[in-house]
């Protein structure tokens, strides 16, 4: 499965991006607002800065407390990012997900963003993929 099925299969489409001039407590708002975890830091929308979820606005208030809701999305956000393509397998993804311990990857293409997908995206995908194969092997010895 590639990388473009999974962006197609999503309910929301759009991505969530915020600027890097935003304070940590607006970023943490939109995400409680909006259900998600994760945010894409984007100085214009459409070249990924960076990444923030909701896990690293957490550990900081832990380590720093509660002070650090008045800093910029820049501090803290991820600013090294592991992107994918729309070609790019669902299975490489799920790796490079697992073995990088991070759950959320930008969709690039061109130096612009087309997507994000979850490691929850992935797995999903993934699954529905091995009930199609199960129920065909099954179709297949039942002579169907």
């Amino acid at each position: 499965m590639l990388v473009s099925q999974i962006l197609k299969s999503k309910q929301q489409h759009d991505v969530v991006t915020v600027p890097p001039t935003m304070n940590i407590s607006e970023a943490a708002r939109i995400l409680s607002d909006k259900g998600i975890g994760t945010v894409v830091v984007s100085s214009n929308g459409k070249v990924v800065d960076g990444i923030l979820s909701e896990r690293d606005i957490v550990r900081e208030i832990g380590a720093r407390g509660a002070g650090c809701l008045s800093h910029t999305v820049a501090s803290l956000m991820t600013s090294k990012i592991v992107t994918c393509k729309k070609d790019d397998e669902a299975d490489a993804i799920l790796k490079q997900m697992t073995e990088g311990r991070f759950r959320h990857m930008p969709v690039v293409e061109e130096g612009a963003l087309q997507g994000l997908i979850s490691l929850g995206d992935v797995v999903k995908a993934r699954l529905m993929e091995l009930a199609m194969e199960k129920d065909a092997l099954e179709g297949m010895i039942m002579g169907h």
